[in-house]
């Protein structure tokens, strides 16, 4: 709900109070964001201005105490005495840096609009209503702000439009999409950060004087920083505490930032990143921000995840996959990389239907020469070595075996050995009189041209079309580095008009063909932003698929992104990443909280593998509306080693309960469900997994009756086909004992073991499912 009264703009969600007021000198004044008001609170919510402040620069004479540097603002200007970091910065017509936007008019809308280049959020429930704030400078330059207000997501995105409508040209040199002050109540910025294979690790800073910058230069949103952070009070927990959310629809060069003033004010922005950026705008031309999200919970961590989840599954989310369960699919990388033919991946493909597998999925190494990551890419000529009768007559053979077929493709890359590049190597990005750096072995094409994109676009298709296609791994396997195209007179020009001609080439690609289910990927979570959401509704996440790592990859995710946008995969152990040896179980268990998928040599599994594996498959089935698009929770757990997730449809939940390093004669675990009825009858059951007897090591030959060799032939060929259930406990227990926690069996402590003992051990796991008795 939006509403106008007395110069105040109040914007209303279910849960929180967004508040400006219009100051007499036409400047947009923050009076409140957070939790609901009431609106005869305003007095006690304003930041005062009852003292003069020195070496201040007043904005009107006649009035000391208006100084803009002091007051808690919506947009900043330049040269008229705010030093704060200001959202924009931009060469006016008359070549100075000054710009002072003030208030012209402003009108409230029904729904969310579209923008003209960029992707943003549609009206998933229908309730939204958009303020368009109109701003002008002397300059005759205009800016309009955007505020969309969806209420009952908790969640209002924010853009702005900057018009020039003088006769001379400006030039933007800093843009942000929205930018808010608040008072400091005291506070934490949280971001998510890494590097291949370490995507999203969860880094706390404490909000002191100065400014905390979160940004990626390389030119995609990036695996060393997401786009999202948080801004929370101290002490903020799952549960509990006021927390910020901010992220930005869009999957290019970004900045967010959060600056202390001098006079305690938290100032807040996100949008593109000024690095190497220059957008020249001439008279009637106008540039559109990247539109961004602010959201707010007073529910803690977990009341941020309910509002980003739900708002990105009903309004980034789009198309025939919105809200649509995705398959259990197989991929053959990490089990063939480039080595394989038709009767090998046939034989695999059988394999996966046994095991109830839904989609295979072919990864790269099928077209051109690509042997090796150093040839190929570029040519969508398909390797005839390797698939005699070419890509549609093995989706043919692939489906005729009951399976959909999905295809890997990388089509913003190239290799200089290849058809394409010698062909066409000005279509590579190279500055001119510089040799290029490579990355992979491989240079990125200028998206920037025409001819580029129309090159994708042509080939891509005929490819989906030609094989009948049902899902597509998009993947972008190095960062920009001479971002320079001869098509563009201005160079710094150049980062934003790449993803604008990646937006422009997907939706060209897939709008026609709705069915597609669309995975990104980006050397993993190097481009896992909601701007890719846009277009496709689950993400590779990593390519580490360790679950101890996944567990804190997507557990940090979660707090921007849900479940339901994470490809997550069970492969082989040792891991390929890390070398760490982790079990089935724990490697399903973490998997699952997301879009499951299997990649491993199916043709290697044992013959009591293979029955653990279709196990989980009809588990996950079963429980995939839960998984994939119920309310995700992370649990805090009283023990410093041990992770706590549950999904719940509020009838039926989930929990996984997460294990690191076992402990020595440990106690107890507390299993707690919450979001139940409190007065309502539950069902609790752990999920039956196999422990393999090799778990025991040289203990077993004490139970035996006679001495065998625990790496010896018996046992290991024992384990290749048998494996003992692990401890399966039951509970009949009310909503108010779920959210007060269960007391669970004890694990392994050194001696006695039976089949009421847990056996988890180092980076164990169990499953445990809750279900309302009617």
């Amino acid at each position: 709900m939006i509403q106008f009264e007395n110069d105040v703009f109040y914007l209303e969600t279910e849960s929180s109070s967004y508040w400006f007021r219009i100051s007499p000198y036409g400047h947009l004044e923050t009076v409140h964001y957070g939790k609901k008001m009431e609106r005869g609170d305003i007095q006690g919510l304003l930041v005062k201005r009852t003292a003069q402040t020195g070496s201040s620069v007043c904005y009107d004479e006649k009035d000391p105490l208006y100084v803009l540097d002091n007051i808690p603002l919506q947009w900043s200007g330049n040269g008229r005495g705010d030093y704060r970091y200001s959202p924009c910065e931009i060469r006016m017509p008359d070549s100075s840096f000054t710009h002072d936007f003030v208030y012209q008019s402003h009108k409230i809308e029904k729904g969310s609009k579209s923008m003209q280049s960029l992707p943003s959020a549609i009206d998933g429930n229908e309730d939204a209503e958009t303020l368009i704030i109109n701003l002008k400078d002397i300059n005759d330059v205009s800016l309009a702000l955007y505020y969309t207000v969806f209420p009952s997501f908790n969640l209002i995105t924010r853009r702005a439009v900057l018009t020039n409508n003088n006769e001379k040209a400006l030039e933007i040199r800093r843009l942000m999409s929205m930018m808010i002050d608040l008072p400091d109540r005291g506070f934490d910025m949280f971001t998510l950060d890494g590097s291949w294979i370490k995507e999203a690790h969860l880094h706390k800073k404490e909000i002191s004087y100065g400014m905390w910058v979160n940004e990626s230069t390389t030119g995609a949103s990036s695996n060393r920083h997401n786009p999202g952070f948080l801004v929370a009070a101290h002490g903020a927990e799952e549960d509990r505490g006021e927390v910020y959310g901010f992220n930005l629809i869009y999957s290019g060069n970004h900045l967010g930032f959060v600056q202390k003033s001098h006079l305690d004010l938290i100032r807040i922005g996100i949008g593109i990143s000024p690095h190497c950026f220059s957008w020249d705008l001439k008279k009637g031309e106008s540039f559109e921000t990247p539109e961004a999200l602010l959201s707010f919970s007073d529910r803690g961590f977990n009341g941020l995840r309910s509002n980003m989840h739900g708002f990105i599954n009903k309004c980034i989310v789009r198309g025939e996959w919105k809200e649509k369960e995705r398959p259990v699919l197989i991929n053959n990388w990490e089990a063939d990389f480039f080595k394989f033919n038709r009767r090998s991946l046939l034989r695999s493909a059988r394999q996966a239907k046994k095991l109830g597998l839904e989609l295979f999925v072919l990864d790269d190494g099928w077209f051109g020469d690509r042997n090796n990551d150093s040839a190929g890419l570029g040519d969508y000529r398909v390797n005839t070595k390797k698939l005699p009768g070419g890509i549609k007559k093995l989706a043919d053979k692939v489906r005729k075996i009951g399976l959909d077929f999905g295809l890997w493709f990388e089509p913003e890359m190239v290799n200089e050995d290849s058809d394409l590049f010698r062909s066409h190597p000005e279509w590579a990005l190279k500055e001119p009189f510089r040799e290029p750096v490579r990355g992979r072995h491989q240079l990125v094409l200028d998206l920037c041209l025409k001819e580029v994109r129309d090159y994708i676009v042509e080939n891509v298709s005929r490819i989906l079309d030609e094989a009948d296609v049902s899902y597509v791994k998009w993947d972008m396997n190095r960062h920009i580095s001479a971002a320079f195209s001869p098509s563009l007179k201005n160079q710094g020009e150049f980062y934003h008009r790449y993803i604008l001609g990646l937006y422009e080439v997907l939706t060209r690609i897939f709008s026609p063909r709705p069915h597609i289910l669309l995975e990104s990927c980006s050397s993993g979570g190097n481009r896992f932003d909601l701007g890719m959401l846009c277009f496709s509704p689950q993400i590779w996440t990593s390519d580490n698929t360790d679950p101890v790592e996944r567990q804190e990859i997507q557990g940090s995710l979660s707090l921007l992104y849900p479940i339901s946008a994470m490809g997550a995969h069970v492969s082989a152990s040792p891991h390929q990443q890390t070398l760490r040896q982790t079990s089935l179980s724990t490697r399903f268990n973490t998997a699952c909280f997301g879009v499951l998928g299997y990649e491993l040599d199916l043709k290697f599994l044992t013959h009591a593998e293979k029955k653990e594996i279709k196990e989980q498959v009809s588990f996950y089935k079963k429980y995939r509306k839960i998984f994939q698009f119920g309310s995700f929770s992370v649990i805090g757990t009283h023990k410093d080693n041990q992770r706590h997730w549950q999904c719940s449809d509020g009838r039926t939940a989930v929990s996984g309960l997460f294990q690191m390093k076992a402990g020595t004669a440990d106690g107890h675990s507390i299993l707690k469900v919450k979001g139940m009825k409190e007065n309502a009858l539950y069902e609790v059951e752990t999920k039956p997994q196999r422990l393999y007897i090799k778990r025991f090591g040289g203990l077993i030959k004490h139970v035996l009756p006679i001495s065998l060799n625990p790496e010896g032939l018996v046992l290991r060929t024992v384990n290749k086909y048998y494996a003992l259930l692990d401890c399966v406990e039951k509970y009949r227990a009310s909503g108010k004992l779920l959210d007060y926690g269960i007391l669970l069996n004890n694990q392994f402590m050194g001696t006695y073991y039976n089949d009421k003992t847990h056996l988890w051990g180092d980076f164990g796991s169990c499953l445990f499912v809750t279900k309302e008795v009617i």
